[in-house]
């Protein structure tokens, strides 16, 4: 029997489940999709400047003088960019903020699996459309929704959709688009354009310093749309959403783009050996556009080798069911983790 002290909806619901945080010294965590290389130096010398005593006040509630940086490197102004604590608080709100109670919150599936969870916390119509048999774009002629989250490039099938597609379908949808970047670094092209363009009046891109900028504990998102969309998410976020250090360590590691560029660089070498190697093998590895890879393995059989590398302390990443069932999810890591999961994998 539920407890009646708890909403109703919120008793019935699934919550969103997370990748597992492993503890130990030698396991290999190939699970999450961090980043295996340390920040910016610049943000550990952020750090260390902050002055205790500057805690005891407030932060900035609009978090200005790093969305002034994130304006600069998108060529957009300050107006259209909101900065938030991680990408989820973030997609949280535009639930709130673009869907009323009779609306409706779209996505593709497969796709981030806490995009039905928002919905079902907001208590709203979900309309997810399911990808063609190779995870490719497919959306039925009359499709509507009050809001369509787009993870580009999408996970966890690491595959980005076609561009051209993509804008087309922003200019025609009748909704908000938000268009989910948390990969674009790693990936050939993004659609910050489409967020940054004269006449849009419907698209967002979120971008996340968790994955590329190495800083996936500081929970920092950004995202950059019209400035009516972008003012309605202000109006209904948290007083003080982002702490002063998280704002501050955001600001250096955007001042050292050069660092995380570098650090993206290692990654796609690695990402591209560890795709040789797996094909060699019998695997069917997609064409990666992200720091990860979605890998199936020759027999099919993604739950048992799941469940072997787990007993070696190597840390996959595993989604049930019939569409994803028969593939893993490998994080890049270092090189050295890589030869580690390689020979197990042998």
């Amino acid at each position: 029997m539920s407890n009646p002290l708890i909403a109703r909806h919120v008793a019935s619901m699934s919550g969103y489940t997370p990748g597992e945080q492993p503890r130990g010294q030698r396991l290999v965590k190939l699970n999450t999709n961090e980043n295996p290389y340390p920040p910016s130096p610049a943000v550990a010398a952020a750090l260390a400047a902050v002055d205790p005593a500057s805690l005891r006040r407030y932060s900035d509630p609009l978090a200005v003088a790093v969305r002034q940086r994130i304006a600069e490197i998108h060529g957009c102004p300050v107006e259209q960019v909101f900065a938030g604590n991680g990408s989820d608080e973030i997609l949280a709100l535009a639930t709130r903020a673009f869907v009323n109670d009779d609306g409706s919150v779209g996505y593709f599936v497969p796709s981030y699996s806490l995009y039905p969870i928002l919905a079902d916390i907001r208590q709203v119509e979900k309309r997810p459309a399911p990808l063609t048999a190779n995870y490719g774009w497919q959306l039925p002629p009359d499709y509507e929704a009050s809001l369509f989250f787009m993870a580009n490039p999408n996970a966890p099938t690491s595959l980005q959709h076609d561009k051209a597609t993509v804008a087309e379908f922003c200019r025609t949808f009748p909704g908000v688009v938000f268009i989910d970047e948390a990969y674009a670094d790693f990936a050939p092209h993004n659609c910050m354009d489409l967020a940054t363009a004269a006449g849009n009046r419907n698209t967002i891109v979120m971008r996340t310093l968790s994955k590329s900028f190495s800083l996936a504990g500081l929970r920092f998102g950004y995202a950059v749309g019209p400035v009516e969309l972008i003012q309605a998410l202000y109006k209904i976020k948290d007083s003080y959403n982002l702490g002063a250090i998280p704002q501050k360590l955001a600001l250096a590691a955007l001042n050292d783009l050069d660092h995380m560029h570098a650090n993206v660089k290692r990654i796609l070498a690695t990402r591209a050996r560890l795709t040789q190697e797996l094909r060699k093998r019998g695997w069917r590895v997609l064409d990666s556009a992200t720091n990860f890879l979605f890998a199936r393995p020759p027999d099919g059989d993604a739950e048992r080798v799941f469940n072997q590398l787990r007993a070696a302390e190597i840390y996959v990443r595993y989604f049930p069911g019939p569409t994803t069932g028969d593939s893993i999810r490998i994080t890049i890591g270092t090189d050295a983790e890589i030869d580690t999961l390689l020979e197990n994998l042998a």
